[in-house]
């Protein structure tokens, strides 16, 4: 695994050679994110985190996030396909036409029927490592590749993002959280939702919600929307 100038992650999932990358990934990105924070982005300002409990630093500066916007890029080019027609048969799918119309069903459905339904239905794509999908450590998929292809844990939690973006969700009530699963030891990536004061975690490992408040074996290295991305670290208070 390379660790590029970007702060884009890239994920490991080997047993083995994955376990002890990802602490390197982990301190590798803390240590890079943070130089950006302190020397590159417009000054940051602290805030009390509600993830996971973690206090965080807000910056506005995306530019270092190169999958993240070339994702957001792809999906815009890629929407009209969702209009596409299409007929199911033998090398044909309907998966994308079929979500824009499971998307469409949930609008003026309770917020909590929105999450729950969304998360359930992302999940039942396969999980798929990208050094299997797409012959690279790490790649970031649109809800196109993602329905033809499935994906890994970031892929669930875009699609579940631009479904709720869709749905009228503000995206400053979401953020992708990129961060380290203490119990396997593996880096890791969901979707955080926040919704009258709660942090709802959408999660490909998870089929049920549950808020933030109930997971202890995450530790979040750092979140992002369209707006902003955020360093988290443990309160000073538990350091």
């Amino acid at each position: 695994m390379r660790i590029h100038s970007s702060f884009d992650h890239e994920f490991s999932h080997e047993p083995l050679i994955g376990r002890a990358l990802s602490w390197l990934l982990a301190a590798a990105v803390a240590v890079l994110v943070t130089a950006s924070v302190l020397f590159v982005a417009p000054p940051a300002h602290a805030a009390p985190g509600t993830v996971f409990g973690f206090d965080e630093k807000r910056s506005d500066k995306l530019t270092p996030f190169s999958k993240w916007s070339g994702v957001l890029a792809r999906y815009t080019a890629e929407r009209k396909r969702e209009l596409d027609p299409c007929s199911s048969g033998l090398f044909t799918s309907c998966n994308l036409q079929d979500w824009r119309k499971f998307v469409t069903g949930l609008k003026g459905a309770d917020k909590l029927a929105q999450l729950d339904g969304v998360n359930r239905y992302m999940n039942r794509a396969p999980y798929i490592i990208d050094p299997v999908n797409y012959g690279v450590p790490d790649y970031w998929a649109t809800p196109v590749q993602f329905f033809v292809k499935d994906g890994d844990c970031e892929d669930y939690a875009i699609t579940k993002y631009l479904s709720l973006r869709a749905l009228g969700w503000p995206v400053e009530k979401m953020r992708i959280v990129v961060l380290q699963d203490t119990n396997l030891n593996i880096a890791h990536a969901v979707l955080i939702v926040e919704h009258n004061g709660k942090n709802y975690v959408l999660d490909n490992q998870v089929s049920q919600l549950v808020t933030d408040d109930q997971v202890r074996h995450y530790r979040p290295i750092y979140s992002i929307n369209e707006k902003a991305w955020w360093l988290h670290r443990r309160r000073v208070s538990e350091n």
